[in-house]
């Protein structure tokens, strides 16, 4: 029987590639060598992730194979019937299942034969946990006394026909798993049932309280099966609305340009009025108030908004003294860009981004309430599971809208070891739909694209998420209708050069399918703030404008240039006065004092950038007599006077991107260009580690020349490897198949010691094993074995001196 890092060395290149693309986590990092490969295959963490994403028929298959495999053995010809295939449909579906399992490694035949037996992965039995296939361990039971004879299971129907009233539905209870029952008390009908299958031994006593049903038991009732049948996906109810083309495309391109917009509004906002950084992070629950109502939306929108712009690096903490959630440099590029553009930027940070929005406002594990750009809200599992539940839309029906309900029940079949829950399910379709990427609860073109972007389908033409939004968008505007009652009428989606004008110089009072806006004199007066003047405001619009600017807008533009800049603020941080003007003659001009900024506002009146502390001992260095004064006038001393002082801003604000996540599943994904180069670099490798192996061999106490010249040469079937990432191999192969290794250790003294063990379990960096000499149990680091040998009749006996 060939050993599970053997049979990977067999492998194909195709077929490697096939298993590092079905296993992603095998390749990233990339793995330095075949047997490297083996022990990160066989390792908990990374079958655990290989089931987490196996659907019901394989994990079915996966079952049958390690429940059946025991005392074995068990071929793919026999997976239909133990999985109650009766149809062409069903064998199909445990064929396909078994394709999948064994490219995934998870199980291998023995040799290339077509009715080869299987075998589980190691390590596999030991995750799918005790009752594989509700299937009791064939140790399982407490054995008192003599070992009990086994049961003829020929004649199991005749027996149980003489059965007492209550043994069948014992049995029935236990069939299909868990095979473990609580037994009944004395002196009851249900207890004198469990005391007669006890006596005929189709019952076995577990501990004190409990009953186990044997194994060969449980599979002669259930007709030779491991299931009732094979697990089917699930079919898409008759009740499940269906959307037009259509409406899907329309309500995604409203949806996604509107995404857009709430955006660019909450960076405009932000850049006026920065909300502070909470303590521990996050935005406080006011802040998050004032966002919902200057974008008009709900709190749990708004909330999602700021996520989404948070993830994308638009704004960030600026790492000020006094910390604020400020616009960062990459909002500039992305609002230059057209609004498909501008959407996709947008999609792809979501479908990649670790925050969970959804969260926001709820309470932690201290019943605190979750805020906003919290820290504490991201999560490593967000990205896949927007990815599984788009790939279930992806597989229904185009227009197909499913709830979440159905979601859930198609997740399940798809990975039943991870079944998120409805209420995550619930937000990612709430999120997908504020996106566009749903358009009235299906999967839009768009969104379709975008799926297709990290998982093209062969022979699929690569689509771009922006041109699939671009196509759904109406056509842009470049007219406004300018009205008489100062309002702007615009008969579709702007521009974006007219979007821009409109966003410097009115408010937005409606959209749908004409953009209505209306012109105060506060939104033209932002406009002037900019740097705008009246004649260019009046240009641009005449520009747009199909029956020109209307005499009231025109009024309105030239009167707010007129008041605009008459009255002036601006910011010091400290001034210099005094009585007689020509104390301060030439102090503004001297080149030497050009670091303090000084500027005359009046005779006897200089204001300055500087603070005070450093007027003071600027002034005085030039030969002056400064003295500091407070708001009322009275003269302070320069210490008071500084401590009054506010602080100073720390040099260079340290900006990070909020939320940005990595990739995929928080590692590189690895084109199939990389894994075909990959395979031969892990088999060279392989090749050169194998051959430095023998020139170390036989360890690390080499024996006598004329041993070595007398002793005969071992077989390959025994001989050992010194190498660690073989040696876990073969523990963990041992361990799986119950097998005994001759295990070289090195204790606390540096003396080595030959033992000959029966792997229990490797994992954590520890060997739990039997010593069969010893009849005892003992668990050692990985790092104190120095060699593994799979102990054979053929392997010849060690010469050292044993200690203990």
């Amino acid at each position: 029987m060939p050993t599970f890092t053997g049979y990977l060395r067999e492998r194909s290149d195709d077929e490697l590639v096939a298993l590092l693309r079905s296993r992603p986590d095998l390749a990233s990092p990339s793995p330095a060598t075949l047997s490297s490969l083996a022990v990160r295959a066989t390792s908990r963490s990374s079958l655990e992730r290989a089931l987490a994403n196996v659907d019901a028929s394989v994990l079915q298959v996966l079952e049958a194979v390690v429940a059946l495999s025991e005392p074995g053995p068990v071929t793919a010809a026999d997976l239909p019937g133990a999985l109650g295939a009766t149809d062409d449909a069903g064998v199909a579906l445990v064929e396909r299942a078994l394709r999948l399992a064994v490219v995934g490694t998870l199980v291998y035949p023995d040799s290339a034969d077509d009715d080869a037996p299987l075998q589980p992965s190691p390590g596999l039995a030991e995750i799918l946990g005790p009752y594989p296939a509700g299937l009791a361990p064939l140790d399982a039971g407490v054995r008192r006394g003599p070992t009990p004879e086994p049961v003829d299971l020929s004649d199991l129907p005749t027996l149980l026909e003489s059965a007492p009233t209550g043994a069948r539905p014992v049995l029935d209870a236990l069939l299909w798993g868990p095979p473990v029952g609580l037994a009944p008390s004395n002196s009851t009908a249900a207890a004198a049932a469990v005391d007669w299958l006890l006596r005929r031994h189709l019952l076995l006593p577990g501990d004190s309280r409990h009953v186990v049903l044997p194994r060969a038991v449980a599979i002669a009732l259930r007709g030779g099966r491991t299931h009732a049948s094979p697990a089917f996906p699930p079919s898409v109810p008759d009740d499940v609305p269906r959307r037009s083309h259509a409406l899907v495309t329309a309500e995604s391109a409203a949806a996604g340009e509107r995404i857009v917009l709430l955006v660019a509004r909450l960076v405009r906002l932000w850049e006026h009025t920065p909300p502070g950084v909470l303590r521990g992070g996050g935005l406080g629950v006011r802040e998050l108030r004032r966002v919902a109502m200057a974008l008009e939306t709900d709190e749990s929108e708004a909330a999602f908004v700021i996520e989404l712009a948070g993830a994308a690096a638009f704004v960030a903490d600026d790492g000020e003294d006094n910390p604020s959630f400020a616009p960062t440099v990459a909002v500039d590029e992305w609002a230059v860009r057209d609004v498909p553009d501008r959407w996709a930027a947008l999609a792809r940070t979501w479908r990649s981004m670790l925050r969970t929005p959804w969260l926001v406002g709820g309470r932690d594990e201290r019943g605190g309430v979750r805020a906003a750009l919290d820290p504490e809200l991201q999560r490593t599992w967000a990205p896949r599971l927007r990815r599984s539940v788009l790939d279930v839309l992806a597989e229904t029906p185009a227009g197909t809208a499913p709830d979440a309900a159905h979601v859930v029940a198609l997740l399940r079949w798809r990975s039943p070891r991870s079944v998120p829950p409805a209420a995550a399910v619930q937000a990612v379709l709430v999120e997908a739909g504020r996106l566009g990427i749903l358009g009235a609860g299906a999967l839009s073109d768009a969104g379709r694209a975008l799926l297709l972007e990290t998982a093209p389908l062969v022979g699929a033409e690569p689509a771009d998420p922006a041109d699939a939004l671009a196509a759904a968008l109406p056509p842009a505007v470049d007219e406004i209708l300018l009205q008489g009652d100062l309002t702007g009428v615009v008969p579709g989606r702007p521009s974006p050069e007219l979007e821009d004008l409109l966003d410097r110089t009115a408010h937005i009072e409606s959209r749908g399918g004409a953009l209505t806006v209306r012109f105060t004199p506060e939104s033209v007066r932002r406009a002037l703030d900019a740097g705008a003047t009246a004649d260019g405001l009046l240009t641009e619009l005449g520009t747009h404008a199909r029956s020109g600017v209307p005499q009231p807008l025109e009024y309105l533009v030239r009167d707010a240039a007129r008041r605009h800049g008459r009255m002036r603020v601006g910011s010091a941080s400290g001034y210099v006065r005094a009585d007689d003007p020509s104390l301060l003659a030439g102090l503004a001009e001297d080149p030497r004092l050009a670091s303090l900024g000084l500027v005359r506002l009046a005779p006897t009146v200089l204001a300055s950038q500087a603070p005070v502390r450093e007027l003071v001992d600027a002034l005085r260095a030039h030969g002056l007599a400064p003295v500091a004064e407070g708001p009322d006038g009275q003269v302070l001393h320069v210490v008071t006077a500084v401590r009054r002082v506010g602080r100073r801003a720390t040099a260079g604000a340290r900006r990070r991107a909020t939320g940005a996540g990595p990739t995929v599943g928080g590692r590189e994904v690895l084109t199939d260009e990389r894994l075909l180069a990959l395979v031969p670099q892990l088999r060279r490798a392989e090749q050169e580690r194998k051959a430095d192996e023998v020139e170390r061999l036989p360890g690390a106490l080499p024996p006598a020349p004329a041993r070595r010249a007398t002793a005969p040469v071992p077989p390959p079937a025994a001989v050992g490897t010194a190498d660690p990432v073989d040696a876990l191999v073969l523990l963990r192969e041992a361990a799986a198949e119950k097998a005994e290794v001759w295990v070289e250790l090195v204790g606390s003294h540096g003396v080595p010691q030959r033992r000959l063990l029966r792997p229990l379990r490797v994992e954590g960096g520890r060997l739990r094993a039997i010593d069969t000499a010893r009849e005892s149990e003992l668990t050692v680091a990985v790092h104190r074995i120095a060699t593994v040998t799979r102990a054979t009749q053929d392997a010849p006996p060690d010469d050292r001196q044993e200690t203990s």
